[in-house]
């Protein structure tokens, strides 16, 4: 049985495999040593505890504030969700929703959303996902609780493929967030819009024509297998500065 979003049969890899993960994804050396104090090395196989990514995340935000490395700096870059079913690329609005965007890179460059299953999909609606519980109540930000809403009038759900945080209600979205399969403006400025597909609209078809059950949960697992950072704007300012 699942107990927890952390406390679970799903392992994220060794402490070694994350803090290589970090260090990769930020391109600062210094968090190499920062968290190599939080994390005891010779732990091969450990279960990613809520403690230490809560601990790995607030060293990551801690060294983005202080070397003025921020999200808002990068204006806009993209990531591939790699699926069961190919592979959605995502450009995300880091300029228009700097704590959504950083919340959602750090999840990425930690592995959170690796194996994480499409549990809702409704067709000509959306298909959502984020939550390592697979229950669809399940998941959270790296700060530990709900973000505030980066609602944008700009922003909206306008056609298929935009991508935005899910939540039951405003200001509490963690982790899970939804693609759209059509337009639905019902939806503005309730959800924080915070990227857009700009290829991979045919696995994006393929997910739709999924089969689900009567609650809209597809009757054959899909998931997101991994997620690719393609620009990483971090280090590049640390390798300029």
């Amino acid at each position: 049985m699942k107990s927890s979003v952390y406390g679970r049969t799903k392992q994220y890899g060794s402490l070694r495999c994350v803090l290589r993960d970090f260090v990769t994804w930020s391109g600062l050396e210094r968090l190499s040593k920062c968290i190599k104090k939080i994390c005891v090395e010779n732990m091969r196989g450990m279960l990613f505890s809520r403690v230490l990514f809560s601990a790995l995340c607030s060293v990551l935000t801690f060294f983005l504030s202080k070397s003025e490395l921020n999200v808002t700096r990068c204006g806009r870059m993209s990531v591939t969700l790699q699926t069961t079913l190919g592979d959605i690329k995502i450009e995300l609005y880091c300029d228009l929703c700097p704590k959504t965007c950083e919340n959602f890179l750090a999840l990425c460059a930690s592995g959170y959303y690796d194996n994480c299953i499409f549990h809702r999909n409704i067709k000509d609606f959306m298909v959502q996902t984020g939550d390592p519980t697979g229950t669809g109540k399940g998941g959270d930000s790296i700060w530990g609780g709900p973000i505030e809403d980066e609602l944008n009038t700009t922003l909206k759900h306008d056609a298929r493929g935009v991508v935005s945080m899910a939540g039951n209600g405003p200001n509490t979205s963690r982790s899970q967030f939804f693609i759209t399969y059509a337009k639905h403006p019902t939806l503005d400025l309730k959800y924080t819009v915070f990227g857009r597909v700009i290829d991979g609209f045919d696995t994006l078809d393929e997910l739709e024509k999924v089969k689900v059950d009567a609650k809209y949960r597809p009757v054959v697992e899909q998931k997101i297998q991994n997620v690719i950072i393609h620009a990483n704007p971090i280090a590049d300012m640390a390798t300029n500065s």
